[in-house]
């Protein structure tokens, strides 16, 4: 399974199931503000439990967005450690929104949640049947907007990506059929044509 990395904006949220992250494929960034000298005992022992795959970074000064410049420094330099790594920021801050949706226009992994328990990777991980898995395609192709696939590969390619590009050819082509036939997109040479209705 893909690398996910998860960047959380302690300052503005402060999640309380810190403990879904203990996973192998998963490292833990917490930034806490400049005048945030704690943090709940539950979600230390947490942190501590996942070892090397967590770790603490504190705000060096107070002021406007200044925690906000430290998360987007280190995922700027996460991303062209682990360009194939999936970039996660926990924050209710939607000053974030421009920037991961530039990155995106650049086929990198990124996204912002406001709980843990937002996380794409987990709730794919609790998408086992074929109908929650459509319903999780069609969120995320109406989230992109006017970035939405505009070709069969280049929605094949999202929805595997959406699934930690774990899903086989047989699954993917799966999905696309169902996606036609519950007349979210029509197909025509390759192309790919949404209805805004049913996305």
């Amino acid at each position: 399974m893909q690398t996910n990395y998860i960047l959380i904006d302690y300052e503005n949220v402060q999640p309380t199931d810190i403990q879904l992250l203990d996973q192998e494929h998963v490292r833990v960034m917490v930034f806490l503000g400049a005048n945030q000298s704690k943090v709940p005992f539950e979600f230390a022992a947490a942190l501590q439990r996942m070892g090397e795959r967590a770790e603490y970074i504190k705000g060096a000064s107070a002021g406007s967005n200044a925690l906000d410049f430290h998360i987007t420094f280190y995922l700027g330099r996460l991303i062209t450690q682990v360009p194939d790594a999936f970039f996660h920021i926990i924050s209710n801050d939607s000053g974030y929104d421009p920037l991961i949706e530039h990155l995106r226009a650049k086929k990198l992994h990124v996204s912002r949640s406001r709980t843990i328990n937002d996380l794409p990777f987990l709730r794919v991980a609790a998408a086992s049947s074929l109908h929650d898995r459509i319903a999780l395609i069609k969120n995320d192709l109406a989230r992109r907007g006017t970035s939405q696939p505009r070709t069969v590969q280049t929605l094949s390619t999202t929805i595997n990506a959406l699934f930690q590009k774990g899903l086989s050819e047989d699954e993917i082509a799966q999905m696309i059929r169902e996606l036609k036939k519950q007349k979210v997109i029509t197909v025509t040479e390759k192309k790919v044509v949404y209805q805004t209705a049913a996305v």
